[in-house]
């Protein structure tokens, strides 16, 4: 049927077993390969439009053919079209690499594929992220550990991932000895656990870890800040015993619905079960279900059943966001794991004396790549970033030349405060400082002119110039009282 299309007897020979089953759809004179379903008839779509076309390698992998890759999009009626072409110019203004590029936050380079380079500004939400986390760390009992970049290849064959992971691994050789660079942070946590005896009075253990990893993902399928080679996590690890799960499940849910509440983020969830490959006896994977399902109801956040899409190694909780745009995304997880404490014979010493007993490991993350949680959040705010996150805080507008020394003086006082804060010094016209200064996405502008400086206040503007359809009030107040302001919000994480 398909002996003219050698792409198709590619995929054909490569995808389907022997003996196993393919699905064809028919479109009056198309016969394609496709698993489905197909709408009966054409009749029933009212809007179509081709949204782009590429060239693409075949597979992806540059060394096979170049086509042409053709993407469109069709929608029963033609408001439903509409409204998704709202969407798409919204999104548009808001992809995060032309914000990125626009603010100055981050480029990328040929002789680093995939490897972002954060400039200043970007550097500061960046940290100022993690920083957030480090301190909601301290408060939840968390200990932050740095592990190695490059391990011997024999400690991830005993975890598994050189069987099944190794093409989306950089390895190397050196003193005749195979290394690769780390994709994920769990084997090294394992053998942190496992470097000394553990009792049970020390668990949980929680252990939290910002370490580079590095993952060979396709040249083509980079995409900005949400799919890169070089990333960093908010990974956690949590090491306790089977009767602590529900507990520990419950403080990881939390401590997300917290994190998710400062960023304005709405999340579901789905409770994903055992599959059909699996690992491990039912008994377990029925139990640690059951603390998931019991952790979950206590949680009190609507949440649905995705019955067999569970990782081999262990039942999961999936946390999808949505962004100001509908969007979902998929950045946070909490997967149990029954595999890895075996395959690195992890114990601890119970109540009982000359008893052993294996921890059961809780993989956790929040942002998951803070590379592509901060490309979210970037197209989620628009580039207009909270006052506590943003990269450019405070300018100072001398009205002339004459004003600047007590410009530099106010300065002075608010850096010393900790914030981010310039001071325009061109000679432009006062109305044109402002309004660049509003573009560039300074939260506050700060006007000085003699009544400032003989009063030792400032002429305060925000960069909305209307607020709820008014024009956005201007105000003057003490430097101090600025400062009390601006060190509310920060604490409010406004």
């Amino acid at each position: 049927m398909f002996k003219y299309n050698k792409y198709k007897n590619e995929i054909i020979s490569s995808k389907i077993p022997d003996g196993g089953n393919c699905t064809v759809y028919r479109s009056g004179t198309l016969v394609d390969l496709c698993r489905g379903p197909h709408l009966p008839n054409t009749s029933l779509v009212d809007a179509f439009e081709i949204t782009k076309n590429s060239s693409a390698y075949w597979l992806g992998k540059a060394e096979n053919d170049s086509l042409q890759r053709v993407y469109g999009i069709s929608f029963p009626t033609k408001k439903q079209m509409k409204e998704w072409q709202h969407i798409q110019e919204e999104a548009a203004k808001r992809d995060h690499r032309i914000i990125g590029k626009d603010q100055e936050l981050f480029f990328f380079h040929p002789y680093s594929p995939g490897s972002a380079f954060f400039l200043p500004h970007g550097a500061r939400i960046y940290n100022k992220l993690l920083d957030f986390l480090k301190g909601e760390y301290k408060n939840r009992g968390y200990q932050e550990v740095l592990t190695p970049n490059i391990f011997n290849t024999t400690l991830w064959e005993t975890s598994g991932h050189w069987q099944n992971y190794q093409e989306n691994m950089f390895s190397f050789e050196c003193d005749k000895t195979k290394y690769a660079l780390k994709p994920m942070n769990c084997p090294g946590h394992c053998l942190v656990f496992q470097h000394r005896s553990r009792s049970y009075r020390e668990l949980p253990l929680r252990f939290a870890d910002f370490g580079v990893l590095h993952r060979n993902e396709l040249h083509g399928a980079l995409t900005g800040l949400t799919r890169v080679r070089r990333f960093q996590q908010d990974d956690a690890h949590i090491f306790c015993p089977p009767d602590l799960i529900q507990q520990e499940i419950r403080g990881c849910l939390d401590f997300m619905r917290f994190v998710y509440g400062k960023f304005g983020f709405s999340f579901s969830l789905e409770l994903s079960t055992r599959p059909e490959k699996f690992l491990g006896e039912v008994s377990v994977w029925d139990k640690a279900e059951g603390d998931l399902k019991v952790a979950l109801e206590q949680f009190g956040h609507p949440w649905k059943l995705n019955e067999g899409d569970g990782a081999f190694y262990g039942p999961k909780i999936d946390i999808h966001i949505q962004d100001a745009l509908k969007r979902s995304h998929q950045c946070a997880t909490v997967q149990l794991d029954f595999q890895l404490p075996i395959r690195f014979n992890l114990e601890f010493s119970s109540e009982k004396e000359d008893q052993s007993l294996r921890p059961v490991i809780i993989h956790r993350a929040i942002f998951g790549s803070v590379e592509r949680f901060m490309a979210i959040l970037t197209e989620h705010t628009a580039g207009k970033w909270p006052f506590w996150l943003s990269p450019r805080q405070v300018v100072i507008i001398p009205v002339s030349e004459k004003f600047l020394k007590y410009a530099e003086a106010v300065h002075e006082q608010i850096h010393q405060k900790g914030f981010y804060v310039d001071i325009e010094r061109s000679d432009k016209t006062l109305q044109k400082k402002i309004r660049e200064s509003q573009l560039t996405q300074y939260n506050y502008l700060l006007v000085v002119g003699e009544k400032e400086e003989k009063e030792n206040t400032v002429c305060v503007r925000t960069r909305e110039e209307r607020d709820q359809g008014k024009e956005a009030k201007v105000y003057s107040c003490s430097v101090s009282e600025i400062v009390q302001t601006f060190e509310k919000l920060r604490d409010e994480f406004q």
